[in-house]
């Protein structure tokens, strides 16, 4: 884990705002953006974005459900 990326994305228990962009989710799921992207586009995923005027914004409290993270 290099630097600017702990600067970039903090850790999951002190993300304080209700949703992330999916840079962000797809960090924590360690997965790619476009799969998230996939999962919203299918609605197959562990998880369903909110959509807000046309972007993405994936829920914390979900994330932190799907992860396990108190």
């Amino acid at each position: 884990m290099t630097i600017a990326t702990i600067q970039q994305f903090p850790p999951l228990e002190s993300v304080t705002r209700p949703t992330v962009d999916t840079a962000s989710a797809a960090y924590y799921l360690n997965r790619r953006p476009q799969t998230c992207r996939a999962w919203a586009c299918l609605e197959n995923g562990p998880l369903r974005p909110i959509r807000i005027n046309g972007r993405l914004a994936w829920p914390v409290s979900e994330l932190r459900r799907v992860l396990e993270v108190a």
